[in-house]
């Protein structure tokens, strides 16, 4: 499935030049496209073992993405089954869905790059989101959908009323005021590093917090 630039252009009409492609596919499907694509003569890259490998043409290159850059969510069946059917270069291919699209970019957040802009024009520009199922994949880290929906109320406040559905923006408010009623955490955790790996350093590394980033192998 195709991500990144072109899924935004899809679903927004925003328009980047850029010299990659995003390919998404399962953890299982990665050696194969590798595979291919190396005895086409290609060359190709393993670059982490934990969501990325690349194949090069020149100064051209293909991100293959299985997972995220955090290790908290992994390509699987459903995003195949949720993809959209579009053209790219004349040819037919699936993008990732606008909900799964929203999900990569919302834990974008780091110093060089922050993607809270993509996920305000998604919202803004595809109105018919599945918001249930946006809330189903966020649930974990409902904190980061509160936190962007308050952010595109701020940003459109023309717009918010008819695009942002109230019970989830009232759901998302409640959850936030059940926190108060729940009992300080006894481990000292930081989850900065989920949505930035350097910046947050200083917490983990100096401060004596916990790191919530998950790694895998």
């Amino acid at each position: 499935m195709l991500g990144g630039a072109f899924a935004l252009f899809h679903y927004t009409g925003i328009y980047r030049d850029t010299k990659d492609l995003d390919v998404f596919c399962a953890p299982s499907e990665y050696p194969k496209i590798l595979k291919h694509f190396a005895e086409k003569g290609y060359r190709t890259e393993l670059t982490d073992v934990r969501w990325l490998a690349k194949v090069f043409k020149g100064e051209y290159f293909v991100d293959i993405i299985f997972s995220s850059v955090n290790s908290i969510f992994h390509v699987d069946e459903s995003w195949y089954t949720h993809s959209v059917t579009a053209e790219f270069v004349g040819v037919q291919v699936q993008l990732l869905s606008p909900e799964d699209l929203v999900r990569c970019k919302i834990y974008v957040q780091n110093r060089e790059r922050y993607d809270g802009a993509d996920v305000n024009h998604i919202i803004l520009r595809h109105p018919n989101l599945d918001w249930k199922r946006v809330l189903t994949l966020l649930d974990n880290h409902w904190h980061l959908l509160l936190a962007q929906l308050l952010l595109f109320q701020f940003v459109y406040p023309a717009d918010y009323q008819r695009i942002i559905p109230k019970w989830l923006f009232d759901a998302l408010i409640a959850k936030a005021n059940e926190q108060y009623d729940l009992p300080p955490a006894v481990e000292k955790v930081c989850r900065g590093p989920i949505i930035d790996q350097t910046q947050y350093e200083t917490d983990v590394k100096q401060w004596d917090y916990k790191s919530y980033t998950i790694k895998t192998v």
